[in-house]
């Protein structure tokens, strides 16, 4: 006969479905739903290598720390770039996870979104990481594939789906169809080219030096990728490079866009190649159900129209579409055993070794 205190505990095994990006990190808890949405910040002692502060905290040192310690991202263009300090990101998401079960739970099962673009090596970074973090089983996920089931996209069926996942470091474009990726495209441009865009464009044009955090917020306060119904202007703040004292500038929507054009474009043509490669029959199916936008980037003011008005598709945002990647992981979680045997993509990395 079961053990009436095991079936209870049984209940508050943890699964925790990951979006490890390279601009935030979300973790659903099963259950529980988004318990974390921090910055993949991590500020660390120059010496040592000794994280300091992770998550929000580290976010708010970004350009303000003494020389003795640096505030990094240790993911670039959604890899792991820094091996020991991702891990210790991770440990500390894991643990916050416990953190908000009111029972001692055994170490939990996680589901971590990558790229579909990445090599077999980064793959194991992943998931080394993940098992180093404190993970008790480890599966990876292509992150678009959990894009649209976060999204409530119908993958599973014979229909075609597709979805433009735009996040920190890359935009994933896939088609879909009986549980698989058909087509995919995976660049490295997306919210940070960017911000870098809008860096560049602010030191050649006006000979201002401004900081990630000043173009980010330009970027989602009048950024644009179509022209907006009514145009704005904010002001950019920074250091004159001629004079080296503070400086600011006015800019309009309209030259944010301008400054823009270049990574909105290599999106486009993204979405264009993967459609290229789409067969008929599935193009169809498109016709009637549109293209699901996903992650951060897709609420770049007027992208959707823009894709949209190029091809000659609709275009429609996911609702909540930055949490879309960490609810799909969430949801391959909850039927695992069913899951883990159509999606192609998904792999348990305890198989790899």
């Amino acid at each position: 006969m079961l053990n009436p205190l095991n079936a209870l505990l049984g209940l508050f095994s943890l699964d925790i479905g990951i979006d490890l990006g390279t601009a935030t990190t979300l973790v659903n808890v099963r259950g529980k739903g988004i318990i974390i949405n921090e910055p993949s910040w991590v500020a660390i002692d120059k010496k040592t290598r000794r994280p300091l502060a992770i998550g929000q905290q580290a976010r708010e040192m970004v350009g303000r720390t003494p020389a003795n310690i640096v505030a990094i991202r240790p993911l670039r263009d959604g890899v792991i770039s820094e091996f020991e300090i991702t891990e210790a990101m991770l440990q500390y998401f894991i643990h916050k996870a416990h953190d908000h079960m009111w029972v001692r739970v055994p170490r939990p099962r996680v589901v971590v979104g990558i790229p579909s673009g990445v090599t077999e090596v980064e793959k194991r970074a992943v998931y080394d990481a993940t098992i180093s973090a404190g993970a008790r089983e480890a599966y990876l996920i292509e992150e678009p594939m959990a894009a649209a089931i976060g999204a409530g996209l119908p993958i599973i069926e014979p229909r075609g789906s597709m979805v433009i996942d735009i996040g920190g470091g890359t935009t994933e474009v896939a088609v879909f169809a009986l549980g698989g990726i058909v087509v995919s495209r995976s660049i490295r441009v997306a919210g940070d080219e960017m911000d870098e865009d809008i860096m560049q464009y602010a030191r050649s044009k006006y000979n201002l030096l401004i900081g990630e955090r000043m173009a980010e917020r330009v970027k989602i306060a009048i950024g644009s990728a179509f022209p907006l119904p009514e145009e704005k202007t904010m002001t950019l703040r920074g250091r004159n490079m001629i004079t080296g004292l503070p400086g600011s500038v006015e800019v309009s929507s309209i030259e944010i866009r301008e400054a823009l054009s270049g990574s909105v474009n290599a999106i486009v043509d993204a979405v264009k190649e993967t459609l290229d490669e789409t067969p008929p029959e599935l193009v169809s199916d498109l016709m009637e159900s549109g293209i699901c936008m996903a992650g951060g980037g897709s609420l770049l003011q007027g992208l959707a129209e823009r894709i949209a008005d190029e091809v000659k598709l609709r275009v429609w945002v996911a609702e909540d579409s930055m949490t879309c990647v960490a609810r799909g992981a969430g949801t391959v979680l909850e039927d695992l055993d069913n899951l883990h045997k159509v999606l192609v993509g998904l792999q348990r990395g305890s198989t790899q070794h």
